[in-house]
């Protein structure tokens, strides 16, 4: 069995494997291989000649002491040690400029990811508007999209697997960790059947709708928008829990109850659904923000999509609030 190498020789492998090279080495080692000359390396790069060839010492040295160029009368030529470096330090220098490159095209968005994630409200009208604008603006930008309720996208974010979360206030999420930038207060509407008495009239307060057979994503109103009805005083009988919001329309259009539906979704509703505004007594029903980690160092791309929502969230025109 061989003998198993002895530290410092093991430490010495290390250090010729991986030794500590200066980019401006082999920037310099670079131009005189190119022009042949220390004369025309120095003129090129604005240097001094004693600066291009101290710097070519110090590389040769760094590297094992071989010598990289033969010094002639007139000019240098590479050795062989010299002529086995070119494509690794070329290599090496197209790698600093790809960065450089790669870092220019994040700090001008015209490049890197965004990841974000959206409830589904926000996807029916203000995310697609925000997205078509940020595409046009910066398509190469990589987009991937994520679908969820508030505190999952919340916990996504902290976890690193977002930069950038669309969330609500609905059910109160705990948001005091968070960046937040405001995109609207959303006011919310009662969608009825097309011929319930209420259909078409002035806004309501929820209180008139006490006894009615509600729809809604959850048993339990705490956490969604029905907990507005416990702020105002009843606990609404959930009749049907439906989660995905086009059902929930049908469950309407057909009598089974009524349901809360936000201003980002209004648009959206079918013709045999009618929407009655709901008052707002001591503000909007929930408040909309981007978020992200307060703390850390956004995605370059975060501050223009941002930008595009709030733009969106002025096109989408969530309705003024009805008050009493």
């Amino acid at each position: 069995m061989a003998a198993m190498p002895k530290q410092h020789e093991y430490q010495q492998e290390t250090q010729l494997e991986f030794p500590e090279v200066s980019s401006v080495w082999l920037r310099a080692f670079l131009e005189v291989a190119r022009l042949g000359s220390f004369t025309g390396a120095a003129r090129t790069l604005g240097w001094t000649q004693s600066a291009v060839s101290r710097q070519i010492s110090t590389l040769e040295g760094a590297l094992g002491g071989a010598p990289l160029f033969d010094r002639l009368p007139r000019g240098v030529r590479l050795t062989e040690a010299g002529r086995v470096l070119v494509p690794y330090a070329e290599a090496i220098a197209e790698s600093l400029h790809g960065a450089v490159r790669e870092l220019a095209a994040l700090r001008e968005v015209a490049g890197g990811r965004l990841r974000f994630g959206a409830f589904a409200t926000a996807d029916a009208g203000l995310v697609p508007q925000a997205l078509a604008a940020f595409h046009a603006a910066h398509p190469r930008v990589r987009v991937t999209r994520e679908e969820g309720f508030t505190p999952a996208l919340l916990d996504r974010l902290t976890a690193g697997h977002l930069d950038l979360a669309i969330v609500s206030t609905t059910g109160r999420a705990p948001l005091e960790a968070y960046e937040l930038h405001h995109l609207l207060d959303e006011s919310l509407y009662v969608a009825v059947p097309a011929g319930h008495p209420l259909a078409g009239s002035a806004p309501v307060r929820l209180g008139r709708l006490a006894d009615a057979e509600w729809i809604s994503g959850s048993s339990r109103p705490e956490g969604t928008l029905l907990d507005v009805a416990l702020r105002q005083g009843f606990r609404p009988h959930v009749a049907h829990v439906v989660g995905e919001w086009t059902a929930k329309q049908g469950y309407v259009a057909a009598g089974l109850g009524v349901a809360l539906v936000p201003a980002l979704a209004a648009a959206s509703v079918r013709p045999d659904v009618r929407l009655v505004p709901v008052l707002d007594e001591g503000g909007p029903a929930r408040a909309v923000y981007a978020a992200t980690v307060r703390g850390r160092s956004p995605v370059p791309a975060v501050e223009a999509f941002v930008g595009a929502l709030r733009e969106a969230a002025v096109s989408v025109g969530a309705p003024a609030r009805a008050t009493a």
